[in-house]
């Protein structure tokens, strides 16, 4: 049972045991509460007696959080189980988990919630801008990476590694390559990473937006933590982040684009129409890459976007709602995209012919060469490479929604 210890004026506190620890020594939880004015003797006694038996069960159900015991990594990992994975759709879950584990909690993961100040953000906030900070480097092989696999083909080092012969044969060429593919490679083959590849442009530092997504996370863990009673105040709310430079969003003008669909011509029928749905519907990259067939009516001209698919590392490819609630929508198309997605259509017909019984069935328009949902990554890429192959300003596969409104406009 709570014991109740007058501390001073108006001052009490509240005591529960919980038991002893190995060592024999007594454990307790206590709590302090202040007697409101205006209380009666009476009134106060009651009311102290009902709080007293509410921390005391809070204590024994395990539901007592105490901030000044509890650091910012066991708040986080309560956070993340009490909440997020229950309200957050699954690639802002892994954005989450991916900013808290990489840079986050081993920085201020080991302070506790009482202790916490805005200097200590701000400090991590200036170092989040200093080089070395960021995940995405690029890398181009040294000579020894040629030397190891001297005698050996693309196609068998590709299955030891799980990527595709081409990315080996383009890494063996000079070309730059993801940290993530350095890595397979890396313990596919047992080496280290610094003796068979270079960082390339090494000193870039992360953007101010990614330190404010940081700072944002930060934020909204925090906020929680005030609203379990773990905190009296947020220290994130206290912080001036860097502003961030104001940047036009980059599209292509009337010619430019006329141009872009000019050099496409005569490039693969899925690619070439995935441009065209873009920038003459302005739909979003998720958007495109969750249509599907019955979404499609070319004899009434129409294409209905009503989902979106995303890549996560735990799940592959996702589908899931539209961003907001108009996103479900219809858009109508013009004759000549209609009669593109019945050529491809007639394309993808004959790839499901040759492959028989390894495609994999399904409804969605792009696919990848089994038939399963294309990754929504990949249009990206090659759209990249494309701009490279003929020399056209640079310019995100996203930025073709922006061309799509600036046309309009």
């Amino acid at each position: 049972m709570a014991s109740i210890r007058k501390r001073g004026k108006n001052s009490y506190q509240i005591i529960v045991s919980c038991g002893y620890d190995i060592n024999g020594k007594k454990l307790t939880e206590t709590t302090t509460v202040k007697r409101p004015p205006g209380m009666t003797d009476k009134q106060w006694e009651k009311e102290l007696r009902k709080i007293a038996l509410e921390f005391e069960m809070q204590v024994e159900t395990g539901q007592y959080l105490d901030g000044s015991k509890m650091t910012f990594a066991e708040l986080a990992q309560k956070w993340l189980k009490d909440y997020a994975e229950k309200n957050l759709e699954l690639p802002t879950l892994e954005n989450y988990r991916e900013m808290l584990d990489r840079r986050i909690l081993p920085a201020i993961g080991h302070i506790k919630l009482d202790k916490l100040q805005p200097t200590h953000l701000l400090e991590f906030y200036n170092n989040l801008q200093e080089p070395g900070m960021r995940m995405d480097y690029k890398y181009i092989a040294k000579p020894e990476f040629n030397q190891m696999i001297s005698g050996k083909t693309f196609v068998s080092i590709a299955r030891q590694v799980g990527v595709q012969p081409d990315t080996i044969s383009s890494i063996a060429k000079g070309n730059k390559c993801s940290s993530n593919t350095v890595n397979k490679i890396c313990e596919a083959f047992k080496i280290k990473k610094d003796d068979y590849f270079q960082i390339v442009d090494g000193d870039k530092t992360l953007s101010v937006e990614r330190i404010k997504h940081h700072h944002k996370t930060i934020s909204t863990i925090l906020s929680e933590a005030v609203n379990w009673q773990l905190i009296k105040d947020n220290p994130a709310e206290r912080v001036r982040l860097p502003k961030a430079e104001k940047k036009e969003a980059k599209a292509y003008d009337e010619d430019q684009a006329e141009k872009l669909l000019s050099l496409i011509e005569n490039e693969h029928i899925k690619y070439k129409l995935a441009v065209h749905i873009v920038l003459f519907t302005g739909c979003r990259l998720s958007e495109l890459c969750g249509l599907e067939w019955s979404d499609i009516d070319t004899r009434n001209m129409t294409i209905r976007f009503r989902r979106a698919s995303r890549y996560t590392r735990a799940k592959g490819v996702i589908t899931k709602k539209p961003k907001t609630e108009s996103g479900d929508r219809i858009v109508a198309i013009s004759k000549t995209l209609a009669n593109m997605i019945n050529e491809y259509k007639l394309w993808q017909n004959g790839e499901k012919a040759k492959l028989g019984m390894l495609w994999q069935e399904n409804d969605r328009l792009f696919t990848q060469w089994d038939g399963k949902p294309i990754f929504p990554s990949t249009p990206s890429k090659w759209f990249k490479k494309i701009l490279i192959k003929y020399n056209m300003p640079d310019l995100k596969f996203h930025e073709l929604r922006h061309t799509n409104a600036s046309l309009l406009i």
